[in-house]
């Protein structure tokens, strides 16, 4: 899917799956094995939200869009992260003990800078999935659930289950326990893609479901401040895309796009986990569809981005392999 070119050699290799499905649930193009089943990690934040619009929590707490964009996030931590989920578990009268996601040491500089000045450690609202885990909770208590909504068989993840079936139109394959302690379930990279394709087709006052699906995709792409944070990947392609899609990574390498105006999904794995690879793949798919303008900057920086020595010399590219996406 991408190679590393130094000096006129090829140097590194990724390998991967692609899929791209329509509305119907078609598969429109493949690159590798589309059955392949992986877990979606982070890139289905997205379906894990769902039963938190669909139960009506969301709602009945007065959630804005911003809060909705948090919920799919995989946030640098940065001020404008924390001090939202601060002030969001506030007015559930909830903490951030309440959280179940970990502390993690924030990917934003000045964050993570300040907490050192402070001599203070990272808590679990600087985790990255700390909007998710925000949501979690707001369903939880709409739900009337046990403290640990993290365990497999808690109503919380009862309902993210049964929503991510529904949606990926697959039984799960299995789970594992991601790195914010929620349950991950596996699924083929198609059915990720049959997901995100749902996700472009559905519009507001078409029922239950696409509604719910409609304000996630549309408060992701208002807000794309919130779902990752300025210098990300996430944030800065769906600014570039202007209201043309809407995308999320995942860990190990998987990335998603929910294109509305084709009624497309994207889903991708890039088999050695490294993201340089997806992020570089997804781009060169959101140009190929058209959501992304070719000569744009941001297409340049994340599909074909230059590798420099530490003195700034200008020393070999990513590029995305011949044959790829073609």
């Amino acid at each position: 899917m991408a190679e590393l070119w130094r000096g006129g050699i090829c140097e590194s290799l990724h390998a991967g799956h692609a899929v791209v499905v329509d509305a119907g649930g078609q598969v429109v193009a493949a690159w590798g094995n589309p059955e392949a089943v992986i877990y979606p990690r982070s890139s289905c934040k997205m379906i894990q939200a769902l039963p938190l619009l669909e139960s009506g929590a969301a709602d009945a707490a007065g959630l804005s869009a911003r809060q909705l964009a948090l919920s799919c996030a995989s946030h640098n931590g940065a001020a404008i992260h924390s001090e939202a989920v601060t002030a969001w578990l506030a007015n559930l009268g909830l903490g951030e003990a309440d959280l179940r996601c970990g502390p993690q040491e924030p990917n934003d500089i000045p964050a993570r800078n300040a907490l050192i000045r402070a001599e203070e450690a990272p808590c679990q609202i600087h985790n990255n999935c700390s909007g998710k885990h925000s949501g979690f909770l707001t369903l939880n208590r709409h739900l009337g659930g046990g403290a640990d909504y993290t365990e497999v068989d808690h109503p919380v993840q009862a309902a993210v289950r049964a929503a991510f079936e529904e949606v990926t139109g697959e039984a799960v394959r299995g789970w594992g326990v991601d790195g914010c302690s929620a349950p991950n379930f596996a699924t083929s990279l198609r059915g990720l893609a049959r997901a995100m394709a749902g996700f472009a087709a559905a519009r507001e006052g078409t029922g239950l479901r696409a509604g719910a699906q409609a304000r996630l995709v549309q408060a992701m792409m208002a807000h794309p401040e919130m779902v990752a944070g300025e210098t990300r990947a996430c944030t800065e392609l769906m600014r570039a895309c202007a209201g043309r899609a809407a995308v999320k990574t995942g860990a190990e390498a998987v990335f998603v796009a929910i294109l509305p105006q084709r009624g497309l999904g994207i889903a991708l794995k890039v088999l050695d986990g490294n993201s340089r690879a997806s992020e570089a793949a997804i781009t060169h798919l959101l140009v190929k569809y058209g959501a992304l303008e070719a000569d744009h900057p941001m297409a340049k920086k994340w599909g074909n981005p230059e590798i420099r020595s530490r003195r700034g010399i200008l020393a070999g590219e990513l590029r995305v392999a011949p044959g790829f996406g073609s």
